[in-house]
């Protein structure tokens, strides 16, 4: 199998997912359907139905948080030796040239980005362009509207 680049702090998020899904939801899904249960007749019993059906969305995702973690390779970037190259993990501040606009990602693997936070998936064109790359250079993105100049202003290990 592949191994799946991730952060430490992305690891940690679906440990405590998996472990509230299986403490808490799994116990209380288990006592739902025994509620219901008791209310007689399964064929035409609502709550029994929508409780089984949520126990099939609780196992769904514990199985693919097992897989995931147990499919990943953990990278935690505040224990490299920052050399100023951008790479997994690392948060880098970029310029965009036209328009002096600032603007900083950290780069992350596919299930932990999240645009609004600022995460970008590794593999995404904007993450592609700025891997290897060091403070002031420059690179050209591809975007719908045209070619866009950046300039690296700042790789963090953070």
């Amino acid at each position: 199998m592949n191994q799946v680049p991730m952060t430490a702090a992305g690891a940690d998020a679906l440990r405590a997912e998996l472990n509230e899904l299986k403490t808490v939801k799994r116990p209380k899904i288990i006592a739902d359907i025994a509620d219901a249960r008791e209310h007689g007749d399964l064929k035409e019993n609502a709550e029994y139905h929508a409780a089984r059906e949520q126990q099939g969305f609780c196992e769904g995702r514990i199985q693919e948080i097992e897989a995931k973690l147990s499919n990943s390779q953990i990278i935690d970037v505040t224990k490299m030796p920052n050399n100023g190259r951008v790479i997994f993990g690392a948060t880098v501040t970029i310029l965009n040239v036209e328009t002096d606009e600032e603007v900083t990602y950290q780069i992350v693997g596919d299930d932990e980005a999240d645009l609004k936070a600022n995460k970008v998936s590794v593999n995404s064109p904007i993450a592609r362009a700025m891997i290897g790359k060091e403070v002031d250079d420059e690179f050209t993105l591809q975007s719908p509207s045209g070619p866009v100049d950046y300039e690296v202003c700042e790789v963090q290990y953070i």
